[in-house]
């Protein structure tokens, strides 16, 4: 009997397919990530209800992103011990609660221990981290860039699918209905946790004797993880600001709340296919140089931005330049820790490197709304904006890209 992944993704059935559990992750990503990606479309409505200050809800998407960094490491861990299809199912549990919560809270207190606690704490069982780490170790090398790249197209499409969405369901059912629908699509995604099970993994896992302590020690004492930490942090404050300020930024500039809508979507459909391009690039060329080469691009395409005269069709290409590079940093950083320090703690070690990220995106949406609060504009953070992406740029050069040695000669333990 043949002992080859083929034949024993036909013993598991169906849902064992690699095309099967690449989508399945994609979608579970789309959804956490596009529910978050719509947060920006809920700003004015909520704060003009409860009368409350763009700072009071920013701080509160502030603290899911800060959270949801916080917690990667563990969820990590749980997902790399227990396996990720138990802690997708806990995500998305704690998504729809979460949700559900956040439509009924009258303070900004009870709004940011919805979104901001529960929520948080859900997107780091339910987005990059465990989904790519799943995926990871569920393909064989060969096909992880492959794999990578699809589930990151697929989520960019979800992102895409649930920005009008959100918007025809705050139109139809007002924004606490909207929150209350969406808790209970989550609950409908639960099924699709089923194919994340990882027992069948085809992945030969290198180093398998080395325990996560001894990996976090080999992964701390490398230079390359925390200058890959330290890039990440500029990729969270870049997307999280425009992701949550950008319809308030246009809207306070004459632009109609329909055409911030509009532009978010774009971002969310170019990000389809501009996530698989660069997951696929990723096997292609050193993940360090393109990474380097999209934070520049970044700043290149924030400064036009802010400088040349805004109209609809100066958001409308903003949204699609951007778009095509906005989450294609994922895979390739994802991608880069596996290519370093193999797969087996990969959950793990890329939650590390995400609160980078995440620290990033807490003072994007904070400082964003603390900004405006302060001086009525959006310019300041704009300019740290562009000058991050840039720092990001030249962090990435110096990166030790090389596979440990243990990876080629096999890990003795010590």
């Amino acid at each position: 009997m043949s002992n080859s992944p083929e034949s024993s993704d036909r013993a598991n059935g169906w849902f064992r397919q690699p095309c099967v559990f690449v989508v399945a992750g994609g979608l579970i990503m789309g959804l956490a990530l596009g529910i978050r990606h719509a947060n920006g479309i809920f700003q004015v409505p909520i704060t003009m209800d409860n009368a409350w200050t763009r700072e009071a809800f920013g701080f509160s998407i502030a603290i899911q992103n800060l959270i949801w960094g916080l917690a990667q490491p563990f969820t990590g861990m749980l997902a790399d011990r227990f396996g990720s299809m138990r802690v997708i199912i806990v995500g998305l549990i704690l998504y729809a609660v979460g949700l559900a919560l956040m439509s009924i809270a009258t303070t900004p207190l009870a709004f940011t221990l919805s979104a901001g606690l529960c929520i948080g704490i859900a997107l780091s069982g339910t987005s990059f981290g465990v989904i790519y780490g799943a995926l990871s170790r569920m393909v064989t090398p060969d096909r992880r860039s492959w794999a990578l790249g699809l589930a990151g197209a697929v989520g960019g499409f979800g992102q895409f699918a649930m920005v009008p969405l959100a918007q025809g369901l705050i139109n139809s059912l007002s924004w606490s209905g909207a929150l209350v629908a969406l808790a209970v699509v989550c609950a409908l995604f639960l099924p699709l946790a089923l194919p994340m099970r990882e027992s069948a993994s085809p992945a030969p896992v290198l180093g398998a004797d080395q325990t996560m302590r001894e990996a976090l020690m080999e992964a701390f004492r490398h230079r390359g993880f925390w200058l890959l930490n330290l890039g990440f942090l500029a990729c969270g404050f870049q997307l999280a600001f425009i992701a949550s300020h950008l319809p308030a930024y246009l809207l306070d500039k004459g632009i109609p709340g329909n055409v911030a809508v509009a532009g978010l979507a774009i971002i969310a459909l170019s990000n389809v296919v501009g996530t698989y391009c660069c997951g696929v690039m990723g096997g292609l060329f050193r993940r360090k140089y393109l990474l380097s080469g999209i934070y520049l691009v970044r700043s290149l395409i924030m400064a036009l931005f802010v400088l040349l005269p805004l109209t609809n069709w100066s958001l409308y290409l903003f949204c699609a330049a951007m778009g095509f590079i906005w989450l294609g940093t994922v895979p390739l950083t994802n991608g880069l820790v596996s290519q370093v320090f193999g797969v087996k703690y990969i959950t793990t070690l890329f939650g590390f490197v995400f609160f980078g990220h995440q620290v990033g995106a807490f003072f994007g949406v904070w400082l964003g709304g603390y900004m405006f609060d302060m001086t009525k504009s959006y310019d300041l953070i704009w300019l740290i904006g562009i000058a991050l992406g840039v720092i990001a740029a030249a962090l990435h050069f110096p990166i030790n890209d090389q596979e440990m040695p243990r990876l080629k000669l096999g890990y003795q333990p010590s």
